[in-house]
């Protein structure tokens, strides 16, 4: 095992070679509050719950094949249903009728969801745009790949599926990392080695002797 990667599951700030460079710990990266605690199953009931849903939403659309339409028609039947019942019964028991919460209608909460959004996308549009130009060209046929994969993948999957799949990694991968971190950094660590060999190999044997037009001199 290489001494320079250094094994840590903790939350401390003390600087390791971690997978991607990072000097944070798992919990740290994503952003050590209450989704940190989800991804990485320190609630463990509030984690298993959202898995139970998320299997249940599956199942009833990609197995079932139950429709949307029909299923928020549903949703809200049950909850208006709810809410009738409760706003009735309430007063009988001399308890509060249900408020709508503000968060929910909170016109701040839309306008920062809004901008974070909006710089999201204007951020992956500007990466993509740097990629697809050729910049850095193993960035580009790393993403070639990638959306090949990607592509004969979704002919075989159906979409939920794929939300699925992703959403079942993203619960399960990061505590497995976590657990088995320095293994995992150890193993990058090799792959990316082998693959910088292999794009040297390439970069020699293949992309070096495409013909390409003379290089113009600049006129001063």
């Amino acid at each position: 095992m290489p001494p320079h990667v250094e094994s840590s599951s903790s939350d401390d700030d003390e600087p390791t070679t971690r997978l991607f460079h990072r000097r944070r710990s798992v919990h740290k990266l994503f952003g050590g509050r209450k989704v940190a605690d989800v991804l990485l199953w320190r609630n463990k009931n509030l984690s298993a719950g959202i898995l139970a849903g998320a299997t249940l939403v599956w199942f009833l659309f990609d197995v079932v094949e139950y429709n949307v339409v029909a299923f928020l028609c549903h949703i809200a039947l049950i909850g208006m249903l709810l809410l009738f019942i409760w706003s009735n019964a309430a007063p009988l028991f001399d308890r509060h009728p249900p408020q709508i919460p503000e968060v929910i209608v909170s016109e701040q909460a839309f306008r920062e969801i809004a901008q974070t959004t909006h710089y999201k996308l204007a951020h992956f549009a500007s990466i993509l745009y740097d990629i697809a130009c050729g910049k850095d060209l193993k960035k580009f046929l790393l993403v070639i790949g990638c959306l090949w994969i990607l592509a004969i993948v979704g002919d075989t999957c159906s979409f939920t599926t794929l939300l699925y799949v992703g959403f079942l990694c993203a619960l399960t991968l990061p505590p497995l990392y976590e657990r088995y971190e320095t293994e995992v950094d150890h193993l990058v660590a090799k792959s990316g080695e082998d693959l910088k060999k292999f794009y040297k190999k390439v970069d020699s044997n293949v992309l070096n002797k495409i013909p390409r037009g003379p290089v113009k001199k600049k006129l001063h």
